[in-house]
């Protein structure tokens, strides 16, 4: 293919080897390929690793023979994002910002910013798959199930998707790193990124006292039994074990502590003992106004749902609810649904959409025993 004829596809290199393989195979097939540099946080310190990612970056697109773009959309983060992430912390829940940040910036300032490079098809590093048909772009699994990012990417924009590829959604992760490792990139062994991006691996409850006030309150048992005083609803989440301080507990059985419930109105945290508890679980969840990626047809429908990234999808049935929400029954129980997060729905390997977890209905004793 002529280099003056082919089509400029912008790769969002993010200084790891799955972006890196994604440019590597669009360059193989005879593309245009840019590579673009994002800086999403704009914190320097011990705990950013944005410097060193660009370094990365810059190696590979070295290697690679191809041009690389900067910019920060630190901005946009803070405005479309970290604000909501605050505010959600602040009325006890606990919000995924990956989400909104793949919908917000990825694939949305990001990818019209590549246009505006002239840009015809922009690119990342994800682990899913676009299927293009006569009704649209349908966001499919990928097949490396263990790595599967569908639950980070059903909130984007249909139209979002129209020119948007996914190079490595059809590999697993020891492929994609044979490739690099082939292909002589020096990113080809760089371990994954772990946690939120903003926050990296600093501890998190010391990040968040950075921007949310502590307010002290009970930490109770399901008696309503005084077991301690915890520094603010907002720096817990429902399933959490560490960081309660609570200890051992005369005439009380060794088993670990969990965070059950908040309650917000007497600033009260409800803990339970043994992680499978009654308590922990719910068989019924309602969501916020539903994001639908594909139309999910007549509902009540028959589906899996996923609660939590990497969760094994679990069978369920979807039902309708006012505001555009809707009911989620599963077949068995789940562990700690947590307001806040997502449901993401799917019909085989197709991700239907999802919404943000509003309630959980806690199963009755005898359902978790059964």
């Amino acid at each position: 293919m002529d280099a003056k004829s082919a089509p400029r596809v912008i790769v969002g290199l993010s200084g790891g080897v799955d972006s890196a393989v994604a440019a590597l195979l669009l360059k193989s097939q005879g593309l245009e390929v840019h590579g673009l540099f994002m800086s999403n946080w704009d914190d320097d310190d011990a705990y950013c690793t944005a410097a060193e990612d660009f370094q990365d970056a810059r190696s590979v697109a070295r290697e690679l023979g191809i041009p690389l773009h900067r910019v920060s959309f630190a901005a946009e983060y803070r405005e479309r994002v970290f604000q909501h992430f605050l505010a959600e912390h602040r009325a006890g829940r606990t919000p995924n910002p990956d989400v909104l940040c793949n919908r917000e910036v990825k694939f949305g300032v990001a990818l019209r910013y590549a246009r505006r490079l002239g840009a015809e098809w922009f690119a990342t590093g994800h682990y899913a798959r676009l299927e293009r048909t006569a009704s649209g772009v349908a966001l499919l699994k990928a097949r490396d199930s263990s790595k599967d990012q569908t639950y980070f990417l059903h909130a984007v924009a249909p139209g979002d998707f129209a020119r948007v590829l996914m190079p490595i959604g059809e590999l697993t992760k020891v492929e994609v790193r044979e490739r690099a490792r082939r292909a002589g990139l020096p990113v080809f062994d760089k371990p994954d990124s772990t946690g939120i991006c903003f926050i990296g691996e600093r501890p998190f409850r010391e990040f968040l006292t950075r921007y949310l006030s502590t307010e002290p309150g009970s930490i109770e048992d399901e008696d309503g039994v005084r077991l301690g005083t915890h520094c603010g609803l907002a720096f817990y989440t429902l399933g959490q074990r560490a960081g309660l301080e609570i200890g051992g507990r005369r005439g009380r059985p060794p088993a670990p502590w969990y965070v059950a419930a908040k309650d917000a109105a007497r600033n009260a945290l409800l803990i339970v003992q043994g992680h499978d508890h009654p308590r922990l679980y719910s068989r019924e969840l309602s969501t916020q106004s539903v994001h639908w990626l594909s139309a999910p047809g007549e509902l009540p429908l028959r589906c899996t749902v996923r609660v939590r990234h990497r969760q094994r999808e679990q069978s369920a049935w979807c039902h309708r609810t006012v505001a555009g929400g809707v009911r989620i029954v599963f077949d068995e129980p789940q562990w700690a649904v947590t307001p806040g997060q997502y449901a993401v729905i799917y019909s085989g390997e197709r991700c239907l959409g999802g919404g943000v977890i509003a309630t959980a209905t806690h199963t009755p004793a005898r359902e978790v025993a059964a």
